[in-house]
């Protein structure tokens, strides 16, 4: 055999062994991608079958902790009563998010470009952030009635500091040789923004995102608690004062079934609009 067709069976062999340790590879992704999907599914229904067993073992009773099972069965026979009540607090969630959210990053941006003002009006904004919800909600209730208003203000409040800071650092936290480089290219201070203060600014903005979207969904609740004839945190209030448990207990899942679904929409878009991030990415 000639030293060319040598070289080629080698080289043949060579791809051989690289699309198979390829298709591991991608064997081995796909069983983590599954994996990660799987254990947590697995994890809460070994946790509800361990509930459901207590609860029948040690006879707890059903004002106490009811069964999964009841808990279900509440579910099933009053849903439309659970999303009526639902809808305006996703509306006063969705709404303090996007308020808060967009105050904070027009801020920030302001932080960035006048050092004045974040000395002078940051610690206003961290003295803010240490009043507690409960302590804040009837002084909102107070200044703007019993509507929808001093919820979505109260799940504003709640987003608006953690976004402030991841912004404000995102924005800030470019190299001087970034900045260097757009000033050679004749950049205008719109496009130094956009191109670069922003694009590097996403990954801690979509962070703080995450964040309130589980934090929106509370301080809605909260503000519930304070006065509303609706809601999820009304319906809390109802059944806890009825002894009503089932109830209790379904009126939970179904609000954090929502905070979860709000933070998986902003998990989707985190991964759909941050492919060229590598560090996310890996």
């Amino acid at each position: 055999m000639s030293i060319r067709a040598t070289d080629a069976l080698q080289m043949g062999g060579a791809f051989v062994e690289d699309a198979e340790a390829q298709a591991r590879f991608h064997g081995a992704q796909r069983f983590l991608a599954w994996r990660r999907r799987l254990l947590p599914i697995a994890a809460v229904i070994g946790l509800l079958v361990v509930w459901e067993i207590a609860v029948v073992v040690f006879d707890i009773k059903p004002f106490i902790a009811p069964a999964p099972s009841m808990v279900a069965k509440v579910l099933a026979a009053k849903f439309g009563m659970l999303m009526s009540n639902l809808l305006p607090t996703a509306i006063e969630a969705i709404s303090g998010f996007l308020l808060g959210n967009a105050a904070a990053i027009a801020i920030a941006t302001a932080f960035v470009y006048k050092r004045t003002l974040e000395e002078a009006f940051f610690p206003v904004a961290v003295m803010i952030n240490t009043i507690p919800v409960v302590a804040k909600a009837p002084i909102l209730v107070l200044l703007l009635g019993n509507g929808m208003e001093p919820k979505i203000a109260i799940a504003a409040l709640i987003c608006f500091f953690p976004t402030l800071v991841n912004m404000t650092r995102g924005l800030r936290d470019v190299s001087p040789q970034q900045l260097e480089l757009m000033r050679i290219l004749s950049a205008s201070p719109r496009e130094v923004f956009i191109k670069l203060r922003l694009k590097n600014a996403l990954p801690y903005l979509f962070s703080a995102l995450k964040i309130a979207a589980s934090t929106a969904v509370i301080g809605a609740i909260v503000g519930e608690w304070i006065g509303a004839t609706a809601g999820i945190g009304a319906l809390i209030i109802q059944a806890t004062y009825n002894f009503d448990s089932p109830l209790l207990y379904a009126t939970i899942v179904v609000g954090s079934a929502f905070s979860a679904a709000f933070f998986g929409v902003i998990s989707w878009a985190e991964h759909r609009f941050l492919k060229w991030n590598v560090s996310h990415a890996t």
